[in-house]
Parts: structure tokens; sequence; C-alpha cells
């Protein structure tokens, strides 16, 4: 005998559109938009954390090499003390943030863009460290150097604060080295003025804890120091890492 038929009670559905349209659904995109901008925003912040050392070597190889600042340091720990000496490298590391801020809102992004800008800066920049090169080779006939520490110390609080900072902001050597030499370590993934801030902190940082070094040695290499053969010796070191400056800033490409 046969089975009376009878109806499903399951009722058969269509299928759901985002089953149908699967990963096209507009939900679907925007997350994967999100999670892509997301990776790649992790990707360059690691890019920029692995550059950091090598940028860090090359921020102390810059404060080792003898110059303005150097000099500046010396006088103020021998002839003002430690107190002075410190408000002044605090001055001198608060002018290389002010460098890299004004590099990272505009300077280096335009330079980013034109090519002829960035090599008017970097043919410029060549020269005058050349010159300053020559000038401090110049100073190897006098006594003392360039490291003369003869005069009177800041010892006011805010004077050698202000004394840190001038030094600084008038120093080519860290006016080339933000505008030009920073950038070029800037991963591409990377925001570049940001970038060029953070690496420009980097830079302040590493700075002071040389500068905080060679006060500590002060007191007790001060009499060797006080030799003009020595002084002398530093103005030629000086005049050596500010050549090797310019050569490298000569074989810097426009990022």
């Amino acid at each position: 005998m046969a089975r009376p038929y009878r109806r499903s009670s399951v009722r058969e559905t269509a299928p759901a559109k985002n089953e149908v349209h699967g990963s096209r659904s507009p939900l679907n995109i925007t997350r994967r938009h999100s999670i892509s901008g997301y990776l790649w925003q992790v990707s360059a912040g690691l890019q920029l954390l692995r550059i950091i050392p090598a940028f860090a070597l090359t921020a102390l190889l810059l404060a080792i090499v003898p110059g303005q600042g150097v000099a500046m340091v010396l006088r103020q720990s021998l002839l003002g003390g430690r107190r002075a000496a410190f408000l002044s490298v605090a001055g001198n590391s608060s002018g290389l943030i002010i460098w890299g801020a004004m590099s990272a809102v505009g300077l280096s992004a335009i330079f980013a863009r034109s090519h002829t800008a960035f090599n008017i800066l970097k043919y410029a920049g060549v020269a005058f460290l050349l010159g300053l090169a020559i000038q401090t080779l110049i100073q190897l006939k006098n006594e003392f150097g360039k490291f003369d520490v003869g005069g009177i110390a800041k010892t006011n609080d805010a004077a050698a604060y202000r004394l840190g900072l001038f030094t600084n902001l008038t120093n080519v050597k860290a006016a080339v080295f933000a505008v030009a030499f920073i950038p070029q370590f800037v991963p591409h993934k990377f925001s570049l003025g940001l970038g060029i801030f953070l690496l420009a902190c980097v830079q302040s940082t590493v700075s002071f804890s040389w500068y905080t070094f060679l006060i500590l040695a002060v007191d007790k290499s001060s009499v060797f120091l006080a030799r003009p053969k020595v002084r002398r010796t530093l103005t030629g070191i000086s005049a050596a890492g500010i050549v090797l400056l310019a050569i490298g800033l000569l074989l810097s490409k426009p990022r």
C-alpha cells in the first residue's frame, strides 16, 4: 500500500545575502581593510624600531666628534661646575628636538618631493661642512686649538640653559643632520614627519647621555684636558669628523 505523501515541515529558505556574496559584503570588506591598515601600521612601527639601534649609533658618533657642543660642555664643566654643565646639556638636547620638529613640519617633506631642493640643500650643506672643517684646521695653529676654555662660564641656571640651546641652534652639523640625514632613516611605510620627530628625540637622548658621561669624567680628567696638546688633538679629530659627515651627506640620496 502506498504511503501518503507528506509535505516536509522543514521550510527551504533562500541563502542569506551575505552567504551568497561572502567576502564581497561591505561589512567584510571594511573589516578586511581595517585589519590590513592595522597590520601595515604595526609593520611600519616594527621597521622603525629595528633601525633605532643603527640610528642611535650614528647619533652617538656625531655627539662624540669634538665640536661646538663638546667645547661648550668642557668649558661649563671646568669653569662653571656640574650644575651649569648639566643645564647647558639640557639646552643642547632641547635644540636637537627643535631641529627635528622644524624638519618634521615641512623641510624634509619638501625635499622628499623635490630632488632639486634636496640637492641644493645637500651641496650647500657639504660646502658649509667643508668650510667649517677648514676653519677648524686653521685653529690648529693656536695653542689650545678650537677648545680654549678660557673666559667666563654661564653659571646662572637660565643663562646656562640658553647657552646650550643657542650653541645647538647655531650648530651647522645639527641642522644638516636633522634636515638631510634623519629622513634617510625613516622607513617608507612610516609617517615621514612623525618618524623624523621620534628619531630626533632618540638623538637628543643619546646626546644627553654622552655629555652626561663627559661631565662626570671631566672631574677626573681636568688636568689631562687642560693640556694644550690634548685640545689641539681634539681640534684635529673634530675637523676629520666634520669631513666624514660632509662625505656622508654627499653620498646620501633623497628619500
